[in-house]
């Protein structure tokens, strides 16, 4: 269950929220939105594709060939890969528009378990000081998200440009998850062929919408569909041995002032 609420000195003063150490929360995601400033990381770890969003394109991290299976979710929740989609990394906060509000508010999954009492657990990260001012490991927390949807108002502007070209087109996917091969439906991709019979005025429209990166980068990370085989084999081989795994903290690297970055 998730129960998002806004981070409020009232509800959460005193209170503080675990580093959740693993991706549990996750692990039947099939797909992650991505913003233009993680795509090239993204690129070289898992597919990048497109699923319609009502009138509109939204580019996708593919986690799974398989529905309520997420590839990159080891059994005991670490995981697998190189990379993490920042909008995993950011839970259990959230930016949402509360019912009658205008603006929107950083808020918290409540039901994630990971919220506690401050003083009791001092390796957590507390909200707010005992003055009520945000803590600066909540301000770091803002500013990132605040980075991922400055990026999200630019990528959007990106695929807009790319569909008005016409050159996302359905994508027939069909890989092996290490059992069989899996059809996947519902996705676009980028028609290269398409992309590079544009005259220059539309070439110019889709580099000044700085659309191209978008573009290639989604070309770019279909060499890596042969990720699902080998993550398919290796969760068979995790889930017979069921051994812990190695700490992922790398995973979420942080700068000595405690602002998470993208790389």
């Amino acid at each position: 269950m998730v129960s998002y609420f806004p981070v409020d000195p009232e509800r959460h003063g005193g209170k503080g929220w675990c580093h959740a150490p693993v991706y549990t929360f996750a692990a039947t995601q099939t797909v992650a939105p991505l913003v233009g400033a993680e795509f090239a990381m993204t690129a070289v770890a898992m597919p990048i594709a497109f699923v319609r969003q009502d009138d509109s394109f939204l580019p996708v991290a593919i986690l799974s060939p398989i529905q309520g299976q997420n590839f990159f979710v080891g059994p005991n929740g670490h995981w697998l890969g190189s990379y993490v989609p920042a909008s995993l990394r950011i839970y259990p906060f959230r930016l949402a528009r509360q019912e009658g509000a205008d603006q929107v508010s950083l808020c918290i999954d409540e039901d994630s378990g990971l919220i506690v009492d401050a003083d009791n657990n001092p390796d957590t990260s507390k909200f707010f000081e005992p003055d009520g001012k945000p803590s600066a490991a909540l301000i770091a927390i803002w500013q990132f998200i605040q980075q991922i949807e400055l990026s999200r108002v630019a990528t959007n502007s990106a695929v807009a440009a790319l569909a008005e070209c016409n050159v996302i087109a359905p994508w027939p996917l069909t890989v092996h998850d290490g059992k069989q091969q899996v059809t996947i439906n519902g996705l676009f991709q980028i028609d290269e062929a398409a992309l590079n019979a544009l005259d220059d005025e539309s070439f110019g429209k889709l580099r000044k919408a700085s659309a191209l990166a978008v573009g290639y980068s989604q070309l770019v990370s279909m060499h890596t569909l042969n990720v699902f085989r080998q993550f398919g084999m290796l969760q068979q081989q995790l889930a017979q041995k069921a051994k812990p795994l190695p700490s992922v903290s790398s995973l979420f690297p942080v700068d000595d002032g405690g602002t998470i970055r993208f790389n």
